[in-house]
């Protein structure tokens, strides 16, 4: 079996944690590897350091060392490959991570096969850019904020062509199941269990007493445009990534993606358990 290890190589916590990681893994028979551009950060000569940026037919899979921005980064990539993804936490969340830091020993069960993979819808966002069509996937969301210092645009959200709502806010979040414990929650949307197929909408800061947020079937299809008012600009952001300025009128499409996303979960451990430990108890 052979690992793909992505540290976070700009977190000392994530590089600290990467000895202790390669020899769980190698006294399992596990060939970790790492890319080339992450010897100026970290050297092992247990590793199989390769080149470029592409993931290596050979590898059976991801192992992210960060938090959930980690597996954010790298899930878009697992996808495309049809590799699954493991994360390991040495951020403070770890929301979607398999492991803590200080229970690395758990990953000796993945050279035995014992672990599950959960499934994760993904969205596909599109629109056109400077008269360009422009494509992005999302596992968390797709969010379309207005700019600092900018009126309040009116934003339009039809559901396969069927006008929903329209309203005057600082936002509208489109999330995955996935992504309902990440902003849309800080936002008052619902915790959605994650292996469900249905798209979230939960506005932000609407300027009214009616807009609350709604699920839509991961079979619809979703498009918002925004009328300018006095100077407003809005901008999309694909899970917290690649923002860019959606002209006024411009349709954006949210969809289902092809693409699924597997996220391996070691032990018995549920989801709700997980939203039990890291989001209902006091943040340490």
């Amino acid at each position: 079996m052979k690992i793909l290890i992505c540290p976070c190589t700009d977190k000392e916590k994530s590089l600290g944690a990467m000895p202790e990681v390669m020899s769980v893994l190698c006294s399992g028979g596990i060939t970790p590897l790492m890319f080339g551009s992450d010897l100026p950060h970290y050297r092992d000569e247990r590793a199989e350091y390769i080149p470029g940026e592409d993931i290596p037919a050979e590898c059976d899979m991801i192992m992210t060392v960060g938090g959930d921005g980690m597996i954010l980064k790298w899930s878009k990539k697992a996808a495309a490959a049809g590799i699954p993804l493991i994360g390991i936490n040495t951020g403070r969340l770890g929301f979607m991570t398999a492991v803590d830091v200080d229970e690395l020993d758990r990953l000796s069960v993945l050279a035995e096969g014992k672990y599950t993979l959960s499934k994760r819808m993904m969205l596909s966002v599109q629109a056109w850019i400077d008269g360009e069509p422009a494509y992005n996937t999302a596992l968390n969301d797709v969010v379309i904020y207005k700019d600092r210092n900018v009126k309040l645009p009116e934003f339009t959200v039809k559901i396969n062509g069927i006008t929903i709502t329209r309203a005057r806010a600082d936002g509208m979040i489109f999330s995955t199941p996935t992504g309902s414990t990440a902003y849309a929650l800080s936002a008052g949307g619902p915790i959605i269990e994650p292996t469900l197929e249905c798209i979230q909408m939960t506005p932000l800061c609407a300027h009214s007493m009616l807009n609350r947020p709604m699920i839509f079937s991961g079979n619809d299809t979703v498009t918002l445009s925004y009328s300018k008012y006095e100077g407003s600009r809005a901008i999309i952001s694909a899970d917290g990534c690649y923002g860019i300025d959606l002209e006024p009128d411009t349709e954006l499409v949210i969809k289902r993606s092809d693409m699924y996303f597997e996220l391996v979960e070691i032990g018995e451990k549920s989801f709700y358990n997980t939203v039990n430990e890291k989001l209902m108890m006091p943040l340490k």
